[in-house]
């Protein structure tokens, strides 16, 4: 055991290495995450993105990950896949084609298997997704529309959220129906991964 919660290969750690080299190396151009945070780009970044890998039921056919930016939480859930072998298919939706040049830079120098798409989320064909990711995206009233048209039926989105999550679902209950569990972050206060179950228009 370790900092992720479980047994994470040295060529994981390996690929976690190569793709945090990649991402100072670009931040300065393309603004992948706030420069204040590359200091301490293990714990903001990839320990948070890497606990949500435990909170999907394992094995997962098909996961996507939307408005991926960076890369967090899809090619960190990319990388576990590569040791883990689950899930099968991992696809990043992002609209920034500059971005989606670092995404596909990542995906070859750590060799694991991602698909990309370059499109706005809503232009996407619905993909029947058994898991949908969504870090620093949207609110819960913009995302839930991306959720229904992605999700497949017996799917769940894990959804990372901020301190003001509570707000976020009460502002959603009149128009929406979902189930929704909240489990704390592992590696900052506040913070919290909504897992959404369910949704439907009220």
């Amino acid at each position: 055991m370790n900092e992720f919660g479980f047994d994470v290969s040295r060529e994981t750690t390996d690929r976690f290495e190569t793709y945090a080299d990649l991402l100072r190396k670009w931040n300065p151009r393309i603004n992948l995450v706030a420069k204040s945070t590359i200091s301490d780009l293990w714990r903001r970044h990839i320990l948070d993105s890497a606990q949500i890998y435990r909170m999907a039921p394992h094995p997962v056919n098909s996961w996507v990950d939307l408005g991926s930016g960076g890369g967090f939480p899809g090619l960190v859930i990319a990388m576990m896949a590569k040791q883990f072998g689950t899930p099968y298919e991992i696809t990043l939706v992002e609209s920034d084609s500059r971005k989606c040049a670092f995404l596909r830079a990542v995906i070859r120098d750590t060799e694991i298997a991602a698909t990309v798409i370059n499109d706005r989320i809503e232009n996407v064909r619905p993909m029947a997704a058994d898991i949908l990711s969504a870090r620093a995206l949207a609110d819960l009233p913009a995302l839930l529309p991306f959720v229904l048209r992605h999700q497949s039926p017996s799917g769940t989105a894990l959804l990372h959220k901020g301190a003001s999550w509570k707000k976020e679902v009460a502002a959603v209950r009149e128009t929406w129906k979902f189930d929704c569990r909240v489990a704390k972050s592992e590696t900052e206060e506040g913070p919290v991964v909504l897992s959404i179950s369910g949704v439907a228009r009220v």
